[in-house]
């Protein structure tokens, strides 16, 4: 029998300890990530959309993120803040640092200090409410959609462009609403005929529209996302103003599943929009194509945005190897590069980590075979960013 030495047992010890050790990498823990948004309620199909876009980069990445393994934790807030910050407050108390998937900004009011509290990080992929973008930025906070303001003052751009000398403003009377206002009311040139402030959940606008025939604008400007908007449209074209109101709203307000549950009633709207299907790059082609493949729809804005912030996080994640906390500094760092393909075509963030992006004019007609089609007419802002970034200490 052969003698082992202590020099022979040493190599053996090593060699055990390396066959421990490489399974070990192999079985990286996944990093989990907080996705709070609103999956039901009329509003629920906004949540859907930027759930499965956020999905489809983990599943191109093998349940992995910048090579990360993750572990997506998707609760449904049902658009009540205090449900979101019971969630949040659950997952924070087990250890979860990396949040996304807040839609409407009075959720975010109560998400975001329950994680950056906690030194958490939160990549919003659609709430931008002003505060977040101004004096209550903060290091851990980035927006990767827009400011709330963007969206709106641009569509006061576009309001510029049509010629449009007097308008109505409509919007649901909480935080990003307010800010949409505000956005609007910063660049349009023309005069305001009267601003007038929704229930969120609001389902009848007889009386509002009343009131908008009494006033008679050249346009209507209007932010209501989700089924308040479908329930708007409708009503704005059974009301006969169609004919004769133009109406000038943020993509949100009339997004690709909001047109096909529109009929025709969307037909002539004017939308500002961060994002669109026939953008030419090849990551938009990409996203356009895998998207409709897997879930047999079309993508909508907050589906665009969803997979970019998924795509964002995986850039940072490949940074730190997946170590979000014990490496938080180049964590943020890595963000702060956005070093990752968009569907956008280009983008970064600005110094209060919001993004400085273009935005478009778009156009709903009819295409080639009827069907309503969504038509870019041109840049409305280049590079463009928000107000607020002066406000931001950091």
């Amino acid at each position: 029998m052969r003698k082992i030495t202590n020099r022979t047992a040493a190599a053996i010890t090593l060699a055990l300890a390396a066959c421990t050790t490489f399974p070990a990498i192999a079985q990286q823990k996944p990093v989990d990530i907080g996705f709070i948004g609103t999956l039901s309620t009329p509003a629920g199909y906004i949540g859907e959309d930027e759930r499965d876009a956020f999905m489809l980069a983990v599943k191109e990445g093998g349940g992995k993120l910048g090579g990360v393994p993750v572990n997506v934790r998707v609760e449904d807030d049902a658009l009540k803040p205090a449900n979101a910050k019971q969630i949040a407050d659950k997952m924070v108390q087990d250890g979860v640092r990396l949040f996304t998937g807040v839609n409407f900004s009075n959720v975010m009011a109560a998400v975001g200090p329950t994680v950056l509290n906690a030194g958490g990080f939160y990549v919003s992929l659609n709430a931008g409410p002003s505060n977040y973008a101004g004096k209550a930025c903060n290091p851990n906070y980035f927006a990767v959609a827009f400011q709330n303001d963007s969206y709106a003052d641009t569509a006061g751009m576009a309001a510029n462009e049509l010629g449009a000398k007097r308008v109505v403003v409509m919007a649901p009377n909480y935080q990003a609403g307010r800010d949409a206002v505000a956005g609007f009311k910063r660049t349009y040139k023309g005069e305001i005929a009267e601003e007038i402030y929704t229930k969120l959940d609001q389902s009848d606008f007889s009386v509002e529209l009343a009131r908008v025939r009494s006033l008679n604008p050249d346009a209507i400007f209007q932010f209501h996302p989700g089924g308040a908007g479908i329930n708007l449209t409708k009503q704005f074209a059974n009301s006969g103003l169609s004919d004769k109101i133009r109406m000038i709203t943020p993509i949100y307000s009339m997004d690709e599943r909001m047109l096909a549950a529109t009929g025709t009633a969307g037909k002539g709207f004017y939308l500002s929009s961060l994002w669109s299907a026939d953008l030419d790059n090849a990551q938009n082609k990409h996203f356009v194509e895998a998207f409709t493949k897997a879930y047999n729809r079309a993508p909508t804005a907050y589906a665009a945005q969803a997979y970019d912030t998924a795509n964002l996080i995986a850039s940072a994640l490949k940074a730190v190897n997946g170590d979000v906390t014990g490496r938080a500094d180049d964590f943020r760092n890595a963000l702060r590069k956005a070093d990752f393909p968009t569907v956008r075509g280009k983008f970064k963030f600005g110094p209060n980590q919001h993004p400085v992006q273009d935005w478009y004019l778009l156009h709903i007609e009819a295409g080639p075979d009827g069907k309503l089609i969504y038509k870019n007419q041109k840049v409305l802002a280049r590079d463009h960013t928000d107000v607020h970034a002066a406000d931001c200490k950091m």
